[in-house]
């Protein structure tokens, strides 16, 4: 579950960050002395909520490597690596990709994908996955991660993520108006937003910030029977997939960085915010994919 709870959450700290910089600052020009211009709102509001799911973006395989302890191959290594990196490669070209970064990862079993372009990705499994699995499952599980990469999935939960951004700021900022007025009534307001609006908004940002994470995550549940779909096309048949799938129901998944959990192999904690669906849906839409 590796790619995009990390990615989730980092992209609410860096809209929470920015908002608190812009409220510091001075910089909220939609607000004015004649009250809330929504027009110049909406603007700050795309500006913020797709600039924070740009960054996180952008971050995403730096933060992976570090946060997983990920240690690059290039298959020059042992036999083991070097059936790996080729793998990635043979999938990757069938895909018709840029061959990704290959990586290890000590840890129970899991396996993500990310990285903000197809042609410089990066692809790393556990030995948790590598000794727990045949060599066929481990190979279905590296299709499914270089599916994602060629559907382009980050880049899309990035535009979902951003979408949702531009709400939650919009809707903060247009309640933490209504709140600071309601509370100053009566008083001189041209001195501009109050406490009341500062700490409504920043409230509101991470609160709504969550609702849209159930939101997000609900788009990457459908991705991941996209990547299984793209796993069994890579290797030109299914049941690899669906024996990967049910051997890893049966292991406990190594709990990865947040920002990744969209592109892991197994993940998600509580229904709402999991980002990938249970094992046996997984396995039955493989089996009966016109169901």
């Amino acid at each position: 579950m590796k790619r995009i709870v990390l990615f989730v959450l980092t992209n609410l700290a860096v809209v929470v960050v920015l908002g608190i910089v812009a409220n510091l600052l001075g910089v909220n020009r939609y607000l004015t002395a004649n009250g809330l211009n929504l027009g110049a709102l909406l603007g700050f509001a795309l500006i913020m909520g797709f600039g924070g799911a740009i960054i996180s973006l952008l971050m995403s395989k730096p933060i992976a490597k570090w946060s997983a302890g990920v240690r690059i191959i290039d298959g020059n290594g042992s036999a083991d690596e070097a059936w790996i990196v080729e793998t990635v490669r043979r999938f990757a070209d069938k895909a018709g990709i840029g061959m990704p970064e290959v990586g290890i990862f000590e840890g129970a079993p899991n396996a993500f994908a990310t990285g903000a372009f197809k042609n410089s990705a990066l692809v790393a499994v556990s030995t948790g996955l590598l000794q727990g699995m045949t060599r066929e499952e481990v190979e279905a599980v590296i299709g499914h991660e270089v599916a994602h990469i060629a559907n382009g999935d980050m880049v899309t939960m990035t535009l979902i993520q951003g979408v949702m951004n531009t709400f939650v700021v919009f809707l903060s900022r247009v309640i933490g108006y209504a709140v600071d007025s309601f509370l100053r009534r009566g008083s001189n307001s041209d001195s501009g937003p109050g406490i009341g609006y500062m700490i409504t908004t920043i409230v509101l940002d991470i609160v709504l910030g969550f609702l849209a994470a159930i939101i997000v995550a609900w788009f990457s549940r459908q991705r991941e029977f996209r990547a299984d779909a793209g796993a069994a096309q890579l290797m030109g048949r299914k049941q690899p997939m669906i024996n990967a799938l049910a051997r890893l129901g049966g292991m406990t998944p190594a709990e990865l960085p947040k920002s990744m959990a969209a592109m892991g192999i197994a993940g998600g904690i509580g229904k709402l915010f999991s980002t990938h669906p249970p094992i046996e849906e997984r396995i039955a839409a493989l089996q009966n994919p016109q169901a």
